[in-house]
């Protein structure tokens, strides 16, 4: 597998987990956990944004 597509698996899983998070948000009773799992599915849909711009190249603008 290529790196692109290993960064592209990774970023998906990432926002997969993220979606979970924000499911498990919604689900909560304690505004505190709601809080927690909310910031870290924001956390998470963060990263899989970058994951995925570096695995398509676009890390550089073309010339």
């Amino acid at each position: 597998m290529s790196v692109a597509g290993e960064s592209g698996g990774r970023a998906r899983q990432m926002r997969e987990k993220a979606q979970e998070l924000k499911q498990a948000a919604e689900r909560a009773t304690d505004p505190q956990e709601r809080q927690r799992l909310e910031e870290k599915a924001k956390r998470l849909q963060s990263q899989s944004e970058q994951e995925s711009s570096m695995g398509g190249g676009d890390i550089y603008p073309p010339q």
